[in-house]
């Protein structure tokens, strides 16, 4: 970083977490957990009731996470779950309460998430996850992640039903993909931020067949061990993640060149 006389060192502290193994894990985690935990809820309550209840508890997770000031675990974890279960319903009303096809939808939402990348570029010029330290990078951030899950989750819908690939082909096909960005930035030095942004997309759909695939009866291509038991096993997985990043983590600050 450039130091002049005329620069001020002030130190904000990162409001989101690094992308480590332990982060890719409990966030594939959180996708399932977002689908299991939607589709359970959409079935014990009446649609309309589970999707405002979704609304609610997503906005209290994220008002929670913001005031937060800077990374805990618990507070964005618990934000990442409720976009994952809210992200679902706003992708599924679209399809079963508007009617609109999964490849609209998922063309739709790409282009939400596009529209926020654009905006985010121009008022910061930076889209890394490294760099979250203010109230408007952090708004940035959520309002993609947002896009992300619910992109995510219309592709997933896409595979599995759309293009009648069913669950566990789903699976696969995901999971092949989630390899490109992964590969590009290993041995062909692709950019961190877009192979970031790319594996964070895919992330929802692949996370989301595996919870369908062991969720869904097996007259409609699932395993059959019932969304509610699935549901609660990926809460209770993502607690225990939680946990863990409470016992390998110190508290980080990041330090930020400010020009005077």
């Amino acid at each position: 970083m450039t130091r002049t006389a005329t620069a001020a060192v002030r130190t904000r502290a990162q409001r989101v977490p690094d992308p480590t193994p332990l982060f890719w894990i409990t966030k594939a985690v959180s996708t399932a957990m977002g689908e299991a935990v939607s589709d359970f809820s959409i079935h014990v309550l009446p649609p309309v009731v589970a999707v405002l209840c979704g609304f609610a508890l997503f906005v209290i997770a994220l008002l929670i996470q913001l005031t937060r000031r800077r990374y805990i675990p618990w507070a964005y974890w618990t934000a990442v779950g409720m976009v994952g279960v809210f992200g679902t319903m706003a992708a599924d009303v679209m399809h079963v309460a508007l009617g609109v096809p999964y490849a609209v939808s998922s063309a739709f939402y790409a282009v939400v998430l596009a529209l926020v990348f654009l905006v985010w570029w121009r008022l910061e010029r930076t889209l890394s996850v490294h760099d979250i330290t203010t109230t408007r990078r952090e708004l940035l951030y959520w309002a993609a992640v947002v896009a992300t899950f619910a992109m995510g989750t219309a592709l997933g819908d896409l595979a599995a039903v759309g293009l009648g690939l069913g669950y566990l082909a789903s699976i696969v096909v995901f999971a092949v993909v989630i390899l490109i960005p992964a590969l590009g930035y290993r041995f062909a030095h692709w950019n961190s931020v877009f192979c970031f942004w790319f594996a964070y997309v895919v992330t929802r759909p692949l996370g989301a067949s595996v919870a369908d695939w062991f969720g869904k009866e097996r007259v409609d291509g699932g395993l059959g061990f019932g969304e509610g038991w699935v549901s609660l096993v990926l809460v209770l997985l993502m607690v225990v993640l939680v946990c863990a990043m409470y016992l390998r983590s110190p508290r980080r600050t990041q330090a930020i060149d400010v020009q005077s």
